[in-house]
């Protein structure tokens, strides 16, 4: 028995509560990792895990297992991370969730660049805008906008920032005429956007001097996903207001027209976060310097 991996995989299933997840996110058969944890169990002559057809729980004598396993595994991983040979590169499976409009525009465009720097990755990407539990769901790190809650059991490294923009197609300019201040948009209609917690259309929310000023806009019709939304912005339904970097190439390429270019808009952060009580790995610190660069190159407005 390797006394090594099988400590790693008896830390995976404490984590994510489930021989079969852990198994999946060591890219193992669940019948290797469960006959690890039985010779490993053996070898400790003490029991380990708590098995019912419902959960896993740990024994007392597991529990103090699992402590060390998981300081052990923690400071190998940062000798080994120190090194600049082999052992400290960059490699195996990466697990990544981000909101689809952030993979969309800006991540899957360009991955092929992390891949070919670090040849002995595999990355997996997810894309949800909900709150992810990172240990339970065996995912290394999220990108997230939007000031992050203060949290005791994750890390948010700020990685860049946006502003939002109003735009219009030019079909709906020529008909409709552009608005020139904000108490013109009540003269005017725009797409809305649903709110995911309330279901309620987003008011627009502008900067003014220290303070900001909340807007409610009309609509004729609204949506809850981003990609529809500025859809019906390029469709000339009316007027969209969203985050500058998904509106860029649309404004570039004439397809849509930037409205109200003397008004500025809060700050929102994009921040990658991950466990803090477990150590970074190389792999995991590459692509957040990745994005990090990646959204320097971009520049958002």
């Amino acid at each position: 028995m390797d006394r090594l991996e099988a400590m790693r995989m008896f830390v995976r299933v404490v984590e994510v509560n489930s021989f079969n997840k852990a198994a999946e996110g060591l890219s193992l058969p669940p019948s290797t990792v469960t006959r690890a944890l039985k010779e490993l169990e053996s070898h400790l002559g003490v029991r380990l895990l708590q098995r019912t057809t419902r959960r896993l729980s740990l024994t007392p004598d597991g529990s103090i297992y699992y402590a060390h396993c998981r300081r052990l595994l923690d400071e190998l991983n940062e000798v080994e991370s120190g090194f600049a040979g082999n052992v400290g590169r960059p490699r195996g499976k990466l697990r990544v969730d981000m909101t689809p409009s952030f993979a969309r525009n800006f991540v899957i465009p360009s991955v092929g660049q992390f891949l070919d720097r670090y040849p002995e990755v595999q990355i997996a990407v997810t894309v949800s805008d909900r709150p992810v539990d990172l240990v339970q769901e065996g995912i290394d790190c999220v990108i997230r906008a939007g000031q992050p809650e203060d949290s005791t059991s994750l890390v948010a490294r700020r990685i860049a920032s946006f502003g939002w923009t109003v735009c219009a197609a030019p079909s709906y300019i020529a008909q409709y005429g552009a608005p020139q201040t904000l108490e013109d948009l009540q003269d005017h209609h725009a797409v809305g956007y649903l709110l995911g917690r309330t279901g309620r259309e987003m008011d627009w929310v502008f900067s003014e001097g220290h303070s900001t000023i909340s807007v409610p806009v009309k609509s004729r019709m609204s949506t809850n996903d981003t990609s529809t939304y500025v859809q019906a912005g390029l469709q000339g339904l009316g007027l969209i207001c969203t985050a500058s970097y998904l509106l860029r190439p649309h404004i570039l390429s004439g397809a849509l027209m930037p409205l109200l270019t003397g008004y500025q808009s809060p700050r929102v952060p994009i921040s990658v976060m991950y466990p803090q009580n477990r150590h970074l790995s190389p792999t995991v610190r590459a692509f957040i310097d990745w994005v990090a660069e990646l959204m320097t190159e971009s520049s958002p407005n």
